[in-house]
């Protein structure tokens, strides 16, 4: 549909604010002083969490409440208007209704703010009016050079010791990690922060754009770019701002600096109606999938399908060591779980590692009789620390062997809190990435934390594992890539602009061939010689012009499917078979669709 692409094309353009430098954005994460316009001592509210959040965060500048109508706000005393507060403030964190946002903004101006969050909805993701009070916004921050976050979002937060700030509605302030984390969805952020707490993830920064009017996720990658707290960073978008910026700047981050960062991301909106629901979410315009896989590929970006995917690699990624190629182990205590995990990594593009004879005499040497030497390795159910130690030391000395996956069983006999220090003493000798999985949840608890203190990934099952290992070696796999030289291609759009605007004034919702064609010539495909003719003469002399043999087809608005009514004819060699041809494909489509518009039949060569 044109509509569609025009969407993508259209979503993909909108450059604001996207060359701008990452200091801007030092007032959001790292600010001397923050005004919280909206804070409330109404327990429930957005405004009274937010502020207790940043006050009880540990949060190291100075905090002003702002609210005409209370004298102090948790405790702090408080100020009627922004104007009031005696001292500079860098961020303003904005909760007043959408109505009041634009004043409060000039008012945010005028004092000298550097940042601002406006948390509140009402805006863009609502309709035209909410479009006005936005862009209003906009224009303000703009003249101010202030840089904006939001509307329509949770907040931001910034773990690192110095600054501890929570300027979130978030439950509780996550632990401090090395991944960093940006969303269009406020909400999923508040339920993503519960998720990380339970698997006892951390993170540097963790940002919610909301509708991304003046910072958006090319700024924000710019600045994670320098962030020396920040190894990992994971995104979850419903819409891109600019596609080339990305695709330049993420080049960049994943795999030429110094500091080489993976970038992992949820794209949601992948089918019809989930791109209808992100319009109506954040106001997104959704385009076409295929060209955000498109733009993916040639980031580096690693795509992910599901949250549980997100965070099962950012910890292998943000753990452990990157494998120097695909060829993996496995070490196990259960000979189906080793399968499942051989499966599972296969299937992700990850090869067996062919152990050496060496490894092998030196796993028989100290395994039973009946363990499985070969890859995967089987150490038997009543395997004991010592029987993972020798297997463990064996396999991840094997040149063979880039990674490795470790799998346990809680059986009665096996004793797990040991031989989950064993893996964490073990692994890090190699200097390969090692991911573990102690199936189950009661059980094997202690035994995981074990891990999780030696820095070794748990995943309560083997496939988790395995795709996990498989996507650090995808990755390692782009760092590797030729770099070849980029080749730019000189593009006529002006041309389709015509052809577009003309279609739409008409009121049709896709291209005829002749148009399409049109469009892909402005583009400089290689087209084969083609033209519309009008009637019998035109195809005859059209024929003899490009020379046979040629195809013939329909051409009208209102036929997608050609062949379904007889529009198509192959194999046309001479001016009188062109001349009938005319004449049967359009007599045919006026029978089987008679209200159909015909604007001729198109003659193309045959290749």
């Amino acid at each position: 549909m044109i509509q569609t692409l025009q969407d993508a094309v259209g979503s993909l353009k909108q450059s604001a604010g996207v060359t701008r430098g990452g200091n801007r954005l030092e007032a959001i994460f790292r600010p001397n002083s923050v005004a919280v316009i909206g804070a409330s001592n109404r327990v429930g509210t957005v405004g009274h969490d937010l502020f207790r959040n940043i006050l009880l965060s540990g949060y190291s500048g100075t905090l002003y409440p702002v609210n005409p109508k209370a004298a102090s706000i948790a405790g702090v005393h408080a100020y009627k208007s922004v104007g009031e507060i005696p001292d500079d403030i860098d961020l303003a964190l904005i909760m007043v209704p959408a109505t009041a946002v634009a004043p409060v903004m000039e008012e945010c101006g005028q004092k000298g703010a550097r940042g601002a969050v406006i948390v509140t909805a009402g805006f863009k993701e609502v309709g035209a009016e909410g479009a006005a009070l936005e862009r209003r916004a906009v224009e303000i921050a703009r003249e101010y050079e202030i840089a904006l976050v939001g509307p329509n979002c949770l907040g931001v937060i910034n773990t690192d010791a110095d600054i501890m700030l929570n300027a979130s509605f978030a439950r509780r302030m996550p632990k401090h990690g090395n991944i960093a984390f940006l969303s269009q969805s406020g909400a999923l952020c508040a339920g993503i922060l519960d998720y990380a707490r339970g698997r006892d993830i951390g993170f540097s920064k963790f940002i919610s754009v909301g509708n991304k009017a003046d910072v958006t996720e090319i700024d924000l990658l710019r600045y994670l770019a320098k962030d020396d707290s920040t190894d990992v960073i994971l995104m979850y978008l419903e819409t891109l701002v600019d596609g080339r910026a990305l695709i330049e700047l993420a080049r960049e981050i994943t795999g030429e600096l110094a500091h080489r960062k993976p970038i992992l991301a949820i794209k949601s909106g992948r089918t019809t109606q989930g791109a209808a629901a992100a319009r109506s979410h954040t106001g997104a315009l959704a385009g076409s999938d295929a060209v955000y896989d498109a733009i993916f590929a040639q980031a580096g970006i690693l795509r992910v399908d599901t949250v549980e995917e997100l965070f099962d690699f950012a910890v292998g990624f943000s753990r452990q060591p990157l494998p120097k190629g695909n060829r993996f182990a496995i070490v196990t205590n259960a000979g189906g779980p080793g399968i499942m995990a051989t499966d599972a990594a296969i299937r992700h593009g990850l090869e067996l590692a062919k152990l050496r004879p060496e490894t092998l005499e030196s796993l028989k040497a100290k395994l039973p009789p009946t363990a499985n030497f070969s890859n995967p390795v089987d150490v038997i159910g009543d395997a004991t620390c010592d029987r993972y130690t020798a297997a463990l030391e064996a396999v991840l000395g094997d040149p063979n062997v880039d990674g490795l996956v470790v799998l346990l069983t809680p059986q009665s006999m096996t004793d797990i809190e040991a031989i989950a220090r064993t893996i964490g003493e073990v692994a890090p000798l190699s200097k390969k990435p090692v991911l573990a999985s102690f199936l189950g949840h009661v059980d094997v608890s202690v035994g995981v934390r074990i891990l999780e203190q030696h820095g070794i990934p748990n995943y309560e099952f083997p496939e988790n594992a395995s795709r996990s290992l498989a996507a650090m070696c995808r990755y390692t796999q782009w760092l590797l890539r030729p770099r070849t030289q980029e080749r730019r291609f000189e593009v006529d759009q002006d041309a389709v602009r015509r052809i577009f605007t003309r279609v739409r004034s008409e009121g049709r919702t896709f291209l005829p061939e002749a148009e399409a064609l049109a469009v892909l010539k402005a583009y400089g495909f290689p087209l084969l010689q083609h033209d519309l003719a009008k009637n019998e003469d035109e195809a005859a002399a059209l024929l003899e012009k490009i020379g046979g043999p040629v195809a013939m087809k329909i051409a009208s608005p209102d036929v997608v499917h050609k062949i379904d009514v007889g529009g198509v004819l192959l194999n046309i060699s001479t001016p009188e078979e062109a001349r009938a041809g005319y004449k049967k494909i359009t007599n045919g489509v006026k029978q089987k669709l008679p209200s159909a518009r015909l604007l001729g039949v198109e003659i193309q060569a045959m290749a």
